[in-house]
């Protein structure tokens, strides 16, 4: 203990946030139970009410389309999050140049440092249906403008096609490493047997990095109701709720804007239960399919 005691000092600091911003803030579930008046404190007289707002919440009219507009959007997010990465990391693993491999990988990687406050002034003027790049392109093509992100048929689509972009690079990243693990001599006998490219990739290169392919996948179902918050509230508008409005975004309306802080609470709560519900069950499957084990 003495002897790693600067190790833990280093770990003190994450330790101290999580315990404030993640536990410390989980008191404040009592607020879902109760009739909550501001004024009062949220540990003052409160009505006790039980399950009455989430009876409420789930009485809505929108929130069975909030829900799905979540999975929808969480779930193509999900299944394009390894279908694209996969692809790119087998194409730029064909790159024999390592030049040319470590640009291309560099630039694919780059949008993943950067915020979607800064990303989505980047794609409201690309997108633009007057002025935006996209649109003088496809114009010159002949094509009609189309409103990315004031069309409702269109929004989800380009929440996810943008969500690819920024984050493909760091996952193509994993399997490329997964692909420095599959042993070379396997290739070399390929090749003398007079399998192709493709025969290569297929019977080889495919089976080598399934196990990551299928852990990633797994892992993924935790974050089944994680629409994307950040860059959804930064580029969504009324006219598209029916389409993009997701759970994170519905509990900042209720909670922040409207002050319907006990219905909001629940809404959260609700969240994180079946949340909760999808890490557990995906953290099991990983164990059962690919040995992958957190304790």
């Amino acid at each position: 203990m003495l002897r790693e005691l600067p190790l833990y000092l280093m770990l003190l600091p994450a330790v101290v946030l999580v315990a404030i911003f993640s536990y410390g803030s989980m008191a404040g579930v009592i607020i879902a139970f109760q009739k909550f008046i501001p004024a009062k404190g949220m540990f003052g007289n409160q009505q006790w009410i039980g399950f009455q707002n989430f009876v409420t919440l789930f009485s809505m009219p929108n929130i069975g389309l909030v829900i799905r507009n979540t999975v929808v959007i969480a779930l193509c997010k999900m299944i394009a999050g390894v279908v694209v990465p996969v692809g790119f990391a087998l194409l730029l693993n064909e790159v024999r140049n390592q030049l040319t491999k470590r640009i291309f990988q560099t630039l694919v990687y780059l949008p993943h440092f950067l915020s979607w406050v800064i990303l989505s002034g980047i794609l409201l003027n690309l997108l633009s249906p007057n002025e935006g790049f996209v649109n003088i392109v496809l114009s010159k093509l002949g094509i009609e403008p189309i409103f990315f992100l004031g069309n409702p048929n269109v929004f989800p689509a380009t929440m996810v096609i943008s969500d690819i972009w920024k984050t493909f690079g760091f996952g193509s990243v994993i399997y490329l490493a997964a692909l420095t693990g599959i042993d070379p001599a396997l290739y070399e006998a390929a090749v003398i047997d007079g399998a192709n490219r493709w025969q290569q990739t297929r019977h080889i290169t495919l089976p080598g990095i399934s196990s990551m392919v299928v852990l990633m996948t797994v892992l993924g179902l935790a974050n089944i109701l994680n629409g994307g918050f950040d860059q959804i509230y930064n580029m969504y508008s009324p006219v598209v709720y029916s389409t993009g409005d997701i759970l994170d975004t519905f509990v900042f309306r209720l909670g922040i804007e409207q002050a319907q802080y006990a219905l909001s609470t629940a809404a959260g709560l609700f969240k994180s239960c079946v949340s909760l519900i999808f890490i557990v069950v995906s953290y099991y499957l990983a164990d059962k399919l690919t040995g992958y084990r957190v304790f």
